[in-house]
């Protein structure tokens, strides 16, 4: 496309500006449906990745990036698989775990929960990642007497909903107690409060429940053994990669679990939602694009006089078709960079003021995240340019099929 394409489609974009009528109206509003689906997608994109990013990382700041489990017991000899584990490649670092389901009751209330037994250096380093402790000290799980009960950690929702506070003692219950000629015991010991965490996610701090290693050994009776191991990985998105290579060195009865493959489902409907939101608002800018088709059969039903004078003085079909293109392409390019701006604005909005708050037991976090990542705004002015070069080719096709002699014979 030459300057001289390029000179005119500006000349008849300009003149159809000042024009007062169908034509400068319908401009308008191509202009602005552009606008719209340009905005609609970069806004509703942008949560959905904030949503995705989000929650992978309130995940990940209590769950491990790869578990490794033993089939049909506890891991006794922990320690030197943990140092076996430390030497594949990816690994960061590696700590003992226990997990188990619980009851907790206090003086009226009552609840289910989920026991997790850290290792003394993570209890140290002020518990799982990206934790925030509201209340209290996380350090003192690992400073429990003969004489006090042993201290834990609890999320913030279930300390509001047991009505609890730092010092304050709670039973915990194990179904898995002792087998004895009565039947089987639950197991049932007093603990006290010493932290109160927040990590985000409303299933984690209303369930969670921390203490050390050797207190959740004792009160379970598991002796020395533990659940498993967490291994922590320099690259996330390489976790299964090095879980296939812990399960490889190690062999049975080991097995792995990477973040990735336990959390498939939920990660899988979030990118399967993306691509459908893509879809169905890229279809705003399809409407749009209707739009533009319109505005270029009225320009050139109106400037079928100048068409046909710049055919007489030798514009050759390709020239004229191009004109139009060029057109189109403008009021669709116009179009994309105001919903780009408008878009990304409000994006900003959003996610300096989060003035958007979501129920924290509906939805795993309480205020709508947004991220917007740089791909995504390419694929989005890509699809929006390429609907509206698409609705330009039968339009300028019909202009440059014009024949001057018919156009100017009534002249």
């Amino acid at each position: 496309m030459g300057f001289f394409e390029t000179f005119v489609a500006l000349r008849l974009l300009r003149g159809v500006k000042r024009a007062k009528g169908f034509i400068s109206l319908s401009t308008l509003i191509s202009t602005a449906g552009v606008a719209v689906g340009v905005m609609a997608l970069i806004v509703v994109i942008g949560v959905m990745t904030g949503f995705d990013q989000d929650l992978k990382k309130k995940i990940l700041s209590v769950n491990a990036h790869v578990v490794l489990l033993q089939h049909g017991a506890g891991i006794a000899d922990y320690q030197r698989l943990a140092a076996e584990v430390r030497q594949v490649p990816g690994v960061v670092e590696v700590h003992p775990f226990i997990y188990t389901q619980v009851m907790l009751s206090a003086p009226g209330n009552i609840s289910g929960g989920v026991l997790r037994g850290l290792s003394p250096d993570v209890i140290q380093a002020g518990g799982p990642p990206a934790l925030t402790i509201q209340q209290g000290r996380f350090a003192e799980l690992a400073e429990n007497t003969a004489e006090e009960p042993p201290k834990v950690a609890i999320g913030n929702e279930l300390a509001r909903k047991l009505n609890l506070r730092v010092g304050d003692y709670l039973n915990i219950i194990s179904p898995l107690g002792l087998l004895t000629p009565m039947g089987r015991l639950p197991r049932m010991k007093p603990f006290r409060v010493s932290a109160i965490f927040h990590s985000g996610m409303f299933e984690f701090d209303n369930t969670l429940v921390y203490l050390s290693l050797g207190s959740l050994q004792e009160f379970m009776g598991m002796g020395d053994k533990v659940s498993g191991l967490e291994v922590q990985v320099k690259d996330i998105y390489q976790a299964d990669q090095v879980a296939a290579a812990i399960e490889k060195k190690l062999g049975p009865p080991f097995f792995t679990r990477d973040w990735m493959r336990m959390n498939k489902s939920l990660f899988a409907a979030l990118k399967l939602e993306k691509i459908a939101m893509f879809i169905i608002l890229t279809l705003i800018i399809l409407v749009a694009a209707f739009g533009i088709a319109s505005t270029l059969f009225m320009m050139v039903m109106k400037k079928t006089k100048e068409i046909a004078i710049l055919k007489s003085m030798g514009a050759t079909h390709r020239s004229i078709m191009q004109i139009f293109i060029i057109n189109g392409l403008l009021i669709g390019a116009i179009g994309t960079v105001l919903g780009l701006a408008c878009g990304l604005l409000l994006c900003g909005l959003l996610s300096r003021y989060e003035f958007i708050k979501l129920p924290r037991d509906v939805y795993y976090i309480a205020t709508l995240p947004v991220q917007v990542q740089s791909l995504d705004v390419i694929l989005i002015i890509v699809a929006a340019l390429v609907i509206s070069l698409l609705a330009t080719l039968y339009p300028s096709w019909q202009a440059a099929r014009l024949d001057p002699v018919e156009a100017l014979r009534y002249e």
